[in-house]
C-alpha cells in the first residue's frame, strides 16, 4: 500500500538565518511540535500547545486560509504580551495544513 502524502514546504527564520521544510498532514499535530523536534528549540511551547504561555511565538507571513483565523486563547495570550501585529501567531494554534504552503515563519524570541 503507497501513501499519497501532499508535501508541504515552507521557510522558517532561526536567529537570521533561513531553512526550508518539508512536512506532510499528520506528521505533527501542529507547528509548534514541528519547530521543536526539528530545530532542537529549549524552552519552546512551554504549556504543550494549550496556548497559553506565548514561548512559541512566531511570526506568520503568507498563511491563507482558515490558519489566518486566531482561536481558542491566542487572541487573548498574545493581547496580554502586548503582540498586536497581526502576523504575530503561537506556533502551537498553527496546524499543519496546506494553508502553510509557501508560507515564511520567523521564530521570535519571548
Amino acid at each position: 500500500m503507497t501513501l499519497n502524502r501532499k508535501i508541504i514546504r515552507f521557510t522558517v527564520i532561526e536567529n537570521n538565518k533561513k531553512q526550508r521544510i518539508e512536512t506532510y498532514i499528520g506528521e505533527y499535530p501542529n507547528l509548534m511540535f514541528l519547530l521543536r523536534d526539528r530545530l532542537y528549540l529549549d524552552s519552546f511551547g512551554e504549556c504543550q500547545s494549550h496556548g497559553r504561555c506565548a514561548t512559541c511565538i512566531v511570526k506568520a507571513k503568507g498563511i491563507k486560509g482558515n490558519s489566518i483565523i486566531k482561536e481558542r486563547n491566542e487572541p487573548s495570550t498574545l493581547s496580554k504580551m502586548g503582540y498586536t501585529d497581526p502576523d504575530t501567531r503561537l506556533s502551537c494554534q498553527l496546524y499543519i495544513t496546506t494553508d502553510l504552503e509557501n508560507s515564511e515563519i520567523e521564530i521570535l524570541e519571548f
